[in-house]
């Protein structure tokens, strides 16, 4: 049976292939060829990806992300889809469902989201509780340098928070769109924001949420 991740990942590569190698994404300064090359990094170069988070590894990941952005970009779609080599912990199927279905799924609507007509797409439940659990457990690093209290809540009442402190600005959505919120793409997510106008302001500008 397919997982969440295997489907968003096919989703992206098919994504990715018909914007072409310029298109714009979400990610600042990004194009579709840029975000393409992360994606292959990330799973295939170990010793560079640590970068993303060790500012001692930045410049190796630098170097490493420029040969991969000089790659055909049909090579890097390919990539993707086939997914990490044998001797990669993201090809056990267990660790590519927990640490990439977000990553996918984020990324695929970073392509989406980013052309000018885009729609909602329709997730099923089990999809969107999948979001939400991982949701959950990321929440507090998603949000530890935001501005402002936040918390994220479930139309059904759900709720995680994701930064103590005051004032308190509540976001309400589907955990798709809380996903994307917290992933730092506050201005594209479909929510329902409340609490202190200032504080509001201050959390849609942010740059620190997400990783």
């Amino acid at each position: 049976m397919s997982t969440h991740a295997k489907r968003e990942r096919l989703l992206l590569a098919d994504l990715l292939e018909t914007a072409g190698p310029q298109a714009p994404t979400l990610c600042e300064g990004w194009t579709t060829r840029d975000l393409a090359a992360h994606v292959v990094v990330r799973e295939r170069r170990p010793d560079a990806a640590g970068g993303m988070l060790v500012k001692q590894l930045a410049a190796r990941l630098e170097r490493v992300m420029a040969e991969f952005t000089a790659k055909p970009y049909e090579e890097l779609i390919q990539l993707i889809r086939t997914g990490p080599p044998r001797f990669s912990p993201f090809s056990l199927k267990q660790v590519d469902e927990l640490s990439n279905i977000v990553e996918f799924y984020v990324h695929a609507e970073d392509v989406r989201r980013a052309q000018t007509d885009w729609t909602p797409r329709e997730l099923d439940p089990v999809f969107q509780d999948a979001l939400w659990s991982r949701l959950e457990r990321s929440a507090r690093l998603m949000g530890r340098g935001t501005p402002t209290g936040l918390v994220l809540r479930r139309p059904n009442g759900q709720t995680a928070v994701a930064h103590r402190g005051t004032p308190v600005v509540t976001v309400t959505g589907e955990p798709s769109e809380l996903v994307l919120f917290a992933y730092g793409r506050q201005s594209a997510a479909k929510v329902e924001v409340e609490g202190d106008e200032d504080a509001i302001a201050k959390l849609r500008e942010s740059k620190q949420l997400g990783i």
